[in-house]
């Protein structure tokens, strides 16, 4: 497979990106133990190494600084293999980091209407993006936003009328297709 920079893919993982609330760590996680595979949360990863939870990050050093974070973290995890990785929700919205995830991993974009997102996220404290007055119509502002950088995954999944495992088995099905000789 060749990726859109024009040098050959090694795909070897499985990256999954989308909105916040689209199930990128069930559905992680549900494909990592039917494969075999790791599972790996980058917000999780960032604030093991960081040493504060996103939100802390967010407030005490800006979302400047997390994006630094996650950029940092995608030029890591290129020497992992049999991976799942569940990107935060923008991780990938960075082109230079979509560029770089594509080289070691089929990349995944979970999607869910805004309204749906908005039943499964309002009242959760720990989504810096979504302090506002109207987080519903953020949540609409940031997928328009971020639609052309999701449309750039290798293969996008509606997760609203799936479950978990549902979503893994179709993840694993199509990895398998572009990599049969994977675990």
């Amino acid at each position: 497979m060749v990726s859109a920079v024009g040098e050959k893919r090694q795909i070897r993982n499985i990256a999954l990106t989308g909105f916040m609330g689209c199930g990128k760590t069930a559905v992680g996680r549900v494909a990592a133990s039917v494969a075999g595979f790791e599972f790996l949360d980058t917000d999780h990863f960032i604030e093991e190494h960081v040493g504060m939870s996103i939100p802390r990050i967010f407030e005490e050093q800006g979302e400047q600084t997390f994006r630094r974070y996650e950029r940092e973290v995608v030029v890591r995890l290129a020497e992992r293999e049999n991976t799942v990785i569940a990107t935060g929700g923008g991780l990938l919205v960075d082109a230079e980091n979509m560029d770089t995830m594509k080289q070691y991993a089929m990349v995944f974009c979970l999607w869910a209407s805004p309204e749906s997102i908005w039943r499964r996220v309002k009242g959760q404290s720990h989504r810096p993006l979504l302090n506002t007055d109207d987080s519903k119509q953020r949540i609409i502002d940031l997928l328009e936003e971020r639609k052309p950088a999701y449309s750039r995954s290798d293969m996008l999944i509606n997760t609203e009328y799936r479950s978990a495992r549902d979503v893994a088995n179709l993840i694993l099905s199509q990895f398998h297709q572009v990599t049969p000789e994977a675990p």
